[in-house]
């Protein structure tokens, strides 16, 4: 048996554990270590990434879901800080009925993803005076990303994060959004409105200030939609969410 075929088997091993396998390596009773290695190994990956779900469900509901997960879906990526990708939509299968569970799960990802993001230097409030408005383009910075969330999981999560006691699990107004982006070196999130949500729709698109403008004014009226754009373009650049208006 070629070096290559017996590598093949002993993943192959590894991911079914099926007896054939195991027989097909030579092994006896001393190669479940190895697979119990290899188990311990993903479940502890997936627990350092959903940390505040493990808090959410407890140690014993979490590690049954992730031996699911496991044996479901084994790794296919050269590291493990990819094996939870899926894990978000494969825990809403598992708890259907309770949507919380699965955003919370989806924060713990993005939070992660947010963290080794590209870097972006924010930009400085005095370039806004040589921006012409009517052409240019907001631009946030690459770390940001929009979740709709039907639950209140972020004041969970947050709650979860900070050693509180965390609120019951409750359905959020229809529509809602969770932006999260990196300050610095630090992830943050917040609730966003459905306009606020829309222009930044907008923009990534690659729609102009003066068009966005003009699609606010379709839905609150001429004032008030210059009022609202340049209020979130203010709040957007006290936090550092805007790369370039270009």
């Amino acid at each position: 048996m070629s070096l290559l075929n017996l590598q093949r088997d002993f993943r192959d091993w590894l991911v079914t554990g099926e007896d054939s396998a195991a027989a097909a390596l030579g092994g006896g009773p001393g190669t479940l270590v190895y697979q119990n290695n290899y188990r311990t190994a993903l479940v502890s990956s997936l627990a350092e990434t959903f940390q505040r779900l493990v808090l959410w469900l407890g140690d014993e509901a979490f590690e049954a879901a992730a031996a699911r997960y496991i044996d479901a879906r084994p790794p296919s990526s050269w590291t493990l800080d990819a094996y939870g990708e899926d894990f978000t939509d494969f825990i809403a299968t598992l708890w259907p009925d309770d949507p919380e569970v699965a955003e919370i799960a989806l924060i713990d990802w993005t939070v992660g993803q947010v963290f080794v993001s590209p870097d972006a230097e924010p930009l400085a409030p005095e370039a806004l005076a040589v921006a012409d408005w009517e052409t240019a383009v907001i631009r946030a910075v690459p770390s940001l990303l929009v979740l709709p969330i039907a639950t209140n999981a972020d004041a969970i999560w947050q709650a979860l994060a900070t050693g509180e006691t965390p609120p019951g699990p409750e359905m959020a107004e229809r529509g809602t959004a969770l932006l999260v982006w990196r300050q610095g070196l630090e992830p943050v999130f917040r609730r966003a409105e459905a306009h606020e949500r829309d222009v930044l729709a907008w923009s990534a698109a690659g729609q102009g200030f003066a068009a966005v403008c003009e699609r606010l004014a379709a839905s609150l009226g001429e004032e008030a939609a210059v009022t609202t754009a340049g209020t979130l373009l203010g709040r957007w650049l006290g936090e550092r969410m805007i790369a370039a208006v270009g």
